[in-house]
């Protein structure tokens, strides 16, 4: 749920007139409660359902657009007059209800294929190695609670926790700008923004490798598994985002042993073979002379690509000979020879072809690298082709202007990976189904997440009860009667009895979709037991959470 007051804030201002203005998309089936609008966000696949600010994607909202606009202006003037206030204040004197206030909101921020050019990606980009870092950073911002960040050569995107949603993504989005460069402004035309259900949604068909450009691959699913093991690694994964890239695998695993999607699919690497094959002349295509830079896991495909294809030779520089030599021991229908980092221009020099994929944060072919080598045969069309899969690129963009050379990125993919592409967008609205499935599962467990400070203070509240009785009792008895065996005996006796009275209370607290209760009838049991048994929780979670984050940052 979100209300207006929360675009407002986020949209406030001229920006707010900007989103009136260009969002005719609202449809008319809620109206104005008490509280003001309610803006029910409904699930989405990815941004095609949603509305956007620039190219910043919110999801689809329902409700009567004249309400809608009127609400809308008068909440943009009135945040303006708010702004001085804190985060912590403004959540005190909001008019949202208690669900919504307490609970914190799951975002996915960040671009893709779909949204950005490689050239805005890969300013962008995290290398592995510096995921444990950006999570340290984006968990120290005031409104974010858990992070993880999943950047691939197709994607870079920031899954978050936010305490105050609309205040994170503004943090998130300030912290990718100042970590890539890029102004805000710019940065923003090319960002998504889904929440909640829509960005579980996202993270479930991005496994399931329904947002790939190559529909169906199959590797996302194992960068999807890398980020949850580095997370893992680092300690910096919380409960809820790593329940959810567990489940994001879970979804990923279903579609492709349900629906067989992958099939026939085609991957990043297979597809820059089969383009570099395409641009090469037919009677020479595979006895041209093939050069791989980098061995990692998108390099060991390309060479399997080859080899299937038929090619018999291929010269691959990596910076050590061990994973050179183990992807040599596995393939063996193709010759693989070795050269280190040091030879990759004199190499370069006598290749027709070559696949870059490595993790250099800078290129490693520059223009005047490509002019100073030797001009190609014309049997292989003259031209000395460049097929680089990696983001950030390994090969400037200025090699382009090279009169003998040809410079393809992932970008340049998409005439390759339309082969089968209907077979498998049919398996995708199948995939769907499941994706549905493990959504409910997922926000299900997260639903029951919210009554446990209520569990927890009622144990407490029982156990202060049992503790002070059983005091009373012991001394009433005195310690010349007591054994130590009896004292163990009754102290037990009265842990049972509390645990068998608060059984059926708690079980009334339960909501993890297993028995059929909703969520209003748990959280209506939740009240009722924090009015009776006074449990003092009125003060929302997220406002201690949001109050314990600027304690900490004012230390």
């Amino acid at each position: 749920m979100a209300t207006a007051s929360g675009l407002a804030t986020t949209l406030g201002g001229p920006a707010m007139e900007s989103f009136v203005r260009r969002s005719p998309r609202w449809s008319s089936t809620t109206s104005p409660s008490a509280h003001g609008v309610r803006l029910p966000f409904r699930p989405a696949l990815r941004s095609r359902r949603g509305l956007k600010v620039g190219r910043v994607v919110f999801p689809r909202c329902e409700a009567p657009a004249d309400r809608v606009v009127d609400a809308a202006v008068a909440v943009a003037a009135a945040s303006s007059r708010a702004s001085s206030f804190s985060a912590l204040e403004q959540l005190k004197v909001s008019a949202g209800d208690r669900y919504t206030k307490e609970r914190s909101s799951i975002a996915v921020i960040g671009l893709s294929v779909h949204t950005a050019p490689v050239e805005m990606r890969e300013k962008l980009a995290v290398p592995e190695a510096q995921w444990p870092r950006a999570i340290a950073e984006l968990c120290d911002l005031y409104h974010i609670e858990e992070a993880a960040v999943l950047s691939t050569c197709n994607r870079m995107e920031i899954y978050v926790v936010a305490l105050s949603w609309h205040r994170g993504i503004r943090e998130v989005i300030g912290w990718m700008s100042k970590a890539s460069g890029i102004p805000v402004p710019e940065l923003r035309q090319h960002l998504f923004m889904l929440r909640d259900g829509d960005a579980i949604r996202h993270l479930f068909e991005v496994s399931a490798g329904l947002d790939s450009l190559v529909l169906g691959e199959g590797q996302i699913l194992a960068q999807v598994k890398q980020v949850v093991r580095v997370g893992q690694g680092s300690g910096g994964l919380g409960k809820n985002i790593d329940r959810l890239f567990k489940d994001a695998i879970t979804a990923g695993k279903r579609v492709r042993s349900e629906t067989n999607i992958s099939s026939g699919a085609v991957s990043v690497s297979s597809a820059a073979v089969e383009l570099a094959l395409m641009k090469l002349p037919k009677s020479h295509a595979l006895s041209a002379r093939m050069l791989l830079i980098g061995a990692g896991k998108m390099g060991k495909l390309v060479i399997k690509h080859l080899a299937a294809k038929g090619c018999t030779r291929v010269v691959v520089v990596n910076r050590s000979e061990d994973r050179v030599a183990a992807i040599r021991e596995e393939l063996k229908d193709i010759e693989i020879i070795y050269q280190p980092l040091t030879e990759m221009l004199s190499c370069a020099a006598e290749a027709d072809v070559l696949f870059t994929s490595t993790a250099s944060e800078t290129p490693l072919f520059m223009k005047e690298h490509v002019e100073a080598l030797p001009p190609v045969s014309e049997a292989v069309g003259g031209l000395r082709l460049f097929v680089d899969i990696s983001v950030p690129r390994n090969v400037g963009s200025c090699v382009s202007d090279v009169e003998n050379a040809r410079v393809y990125n992932v970008d340049d993919l998409k005439e390759v990976v339309e082969a089968n592409k209907e077979d498998r967008l049919r398996k995708a609205l199948e995939a769907q189904v499941i994706i549905t499935e493990e959504l409910k599962r997922f926000e299900a467990w997260r639903d029951s997440l919210e009554t446990v400070p209520t569990i927890k203070k009622l144990r407490s509240y029982a156990d202060r009860i049992r503790v002070s009785e059983l005091e009373k009792c012991l001394q009433k008895i005195g310690d010349d009667a007591l054994t130590k065996k009896v004292r163990k005996a009754v102290d037990e006796l009265s842990t049972g009895i509390v645990n068998k009275l608060l059984h059926g209370p708690l079980q009334h607290l339960r909501c993890d979709g297993s028995d059929g209760r909703n969520l209003d009838e748990t959280l209506e049991n939740m009240h009722a037991l924090n009015r009776m048994f006074s449990l003092d929780t009125e003060q929302s979670i997220l406002e201690q959470k949001i109050k314990a984050k600027v304690e900490k940052a004012q230390r």
